[in-house]
């Protein structure tokens, strides 16, 4: 199996692929970390500016995926910072994709654990996870774009019932006042929030499979849009029900927040259930694409066919996943791969991008 090159997007299909990449476990521990930081109600303005800056850098990313048609960013690198130099940079890069794989596989099997199989080892988890999601890799991006496309409606369709769901418990003076103390306290949130807003870093691959390159801006726009509509909306819901000092508290507040819930007579009870099931899928999309673009970068780099790099990478991911001794370690483990990809992907293009401008761009 050669690395497919032939493989072609729409601009609606690269908005989902950006959406659902971000999507994940942000939904889930997003309230709390930004709570923690801006210990304010004012969480969902951090939420907006975070997302603003994901939107500005994810811009820059498709300006420098532009200045090389159909490469993508393990090409194109080595053209701008010469062969080994961009070699070096393309293994950094497929070390953080393969980070990401193994933070989104571990906190699965943490929240698995926690709240639906209790007792089922974490080992045996990740594995059927892992294989499953093989499965839809080695069918390529094409396979893993029809996977996104099944997902994204259905996540946006339970995710706003749930919301509206929430508005049983809601108690609007949980979020008042609003810049109570001032815009100091949003802006220390904002690193936290920007965290959340990682996978906009996928456009340094997707634009070379755009139909209409041109359109990639707004592609970026919209793919990091939704998530920021999404992530407000959940801070907004979990706040006004919870406040401040109560997300402060829990692990994972969504979870609690929906487990709160009740309808007296109605047959189906767990409506956590409900979260859960966006929240599974999301994280097998987050999966997915990060084990393919690390993959890819093996075969791009190496110029070698891309199978067996998706094995290999396989026993990586697993052990990387399992490092982790608790969920403290997992969130330590999360915030070290988010702040290495606001290094990667939020300033490295500018300098990547001035340099291709010197060069004299196309290449």
């Amino acid at each position: 199996m050669k690395f497919n090159n032939q493989e072609s997007l729409t601009t609606q299909q690269t908005v989902m692929i950006i959406t659902n990449f971000i999507l994940g476990i942000g939904i889930l521990t997003l309230p709390r970390a930004a709570a923690e930081k801006v210990k304010t109600p004012d969480i969902w303005l951090s939420i907006i500016i975070g997302g603003l800056i994901a939107m500005l850098a994810g811009v820059v990313i498709v300006k420098l995926s532009q200045q090389f048609p159909k490469k993508t960013f393990y090409e194109y690198s080595q053209d701008i910072l010469g062969k080994w130099l961009g070699c070096l940079l393309n293994l950094i890069v497929v070390g953080y994709f393969v980070a990401m794989s193994s933070v989104m596989l571990r906190a699965m099997a943490e929240v698995n654990i926690l709240f639906l199989l209790e007792g089922t080892p974490r080992w045996a988890m990740i594995i059927a996870f892992m294989w499953v999601g093989f499965y839809l890799v080695i069918g390529g991006l094409s396979a893993i774009t029809r996977l996104f496309q099944l997902i994204f409606p259905i996540t946006v369709i339970i995710f706003f019932m749930i919301a509206g769901m929430s508005l049983k418990v809601f108690d609007i003076n949980h979020l008042r006042p609003v810049l109570g103390l001032g815009l100091g306290p949003v802006l220390k949130g904002v690193q936290s929030t920007a965290l959340s807003f990682g996978g906009f870093e996928i456009m340094l691959f997707l634009v070379a499979f755009m139909r209409d390159p041109k359109k990639a801006n707004k592609a970026v726009l919209f793919g990091i849009g939704i998530p920021v509509i999404i992530y407000v909306t959940t801070a907004l819901m979990v706040i006004g029900a919870l406040s401040v000092d109560g997300v402060i508290s829990l692990t994972w507040p969504t979870i609690t927040l929906i487990k709160s819930i009740e309808f007296p007579g109605i047959f189906f009870e767990r409506y956590e259930s409900l979260l859960l099931v966006i929240w599974m899928m999301e994280i097998f999309t987050t999966f997915v694409i990060t084990h393919y673009t690390a993959a890819m970068g093996f075969a791009q780099s190496f110029k070698k066919e891309l199978r067996p790099f998706l094995y290999f990478l396989m026993p990586v991911i697993y052990i990387v996943a399992l490092l982790p001794v608790d969920i403290n370690e997992l969130f330590a483990l999360s915030n070290g791969v988010g702040n290495a990809g606001l290094v990667l992907f939020v300033f490295l293009p500018i300098v990547l991008l001035g340099i291709a401008k010197l060069r004299g761009g196309r290449t």
